[in-house]
């Protein structure tokens, strides 16, 4: 059976500091990197040794891939496509602020090409290159992975590999929430392609 598990990273500067986060490359937390490690434990629990590691290339992303890797003596592939969406010169500026300049999507249509701020990245722009990561990810050879992003760029990575097309992810949203584990499976003989679990953060509850 083909097993990815879909990490989100755990908590990071600029959560505490409640700034815009998106490209702005801030790293975890002690806090952060505690969680981490503990979604590291159920990892290596979880997939066998030296399995591949996929993750954002942003700092916070990157770590949290690194303490998996430990775990797994396993390597990691950093690829910028697997980023956050960009909300341009927003980014690291105060969240509060940011609260008060975004420019809310229509209901239905045009959802897919609007801009939360001016220089931000729309939707499409961030499917367009998160499918294309999803691509090389899911023609590679290995059956049992790991993928390490961000919680808004995790709802893509899930549409990819159940083979949503972009043109539906005008209205997309998996609920996740920083530091969670999702698994996505496909097995034998129909290889149908399943999200067999959504945003589990058990391994946080001590933190």
């Amino acid at each position: 059976m083909r097993k990815i598990a879909l990490v989100t990273h755990p908590e990071a500067q600029h959560h505490v500091e409640q700034k815009v986060g998106g490209w702005y490359d801030t790293g975890l937390t002690e806090r952060g990197q505690q969680q981490a490690t503990a979604i590291a434990a159920v990892l290596g629990a979880e997939l066998p040794q030296s399995s591949p590691i996929y993750s954002s290339d942003l700092q916070r992303t990157s770590q949290t891939a690194a303490l998996i890797a430990r775990s797994l003596h396993s390597q990691v592939v950093l690829d910028q496509r697997l980023r956050e969406m960009s909300y341009g010169a927003a980014e690291g500026r105060d969240q509060a602020w940011f609260d008060q300049q975004i420019v809310y999507p229509p209901q239905s249509a045009g959802r897919l090409d609007h801009r939360v701020y001016p220089s931000s990245e729309n939707r499409r722009e961030v499917a367009t290159r998160i499918y294309a990561a999803m691509e090389s990810i899911i023609n590679s050879a290995a059956q049992q992975l790991v993928i390490v992003t961000h919680g808004f760029a995790a709802s893509f990575v899930i549409a990819a590999w159940i083979g949503m097309p972009l043109e539906a992810l005008g209205l997309v949203a998996f609920q996740v929430n920083s530091g969670s584990i999702s698994w996505l499976t496909q097995s034998a003989p129909f290889h149908n392609r399943t999200l067999a679990s959504l945003n589990d953060t058990h391994h946080l509850a001590k933190f």
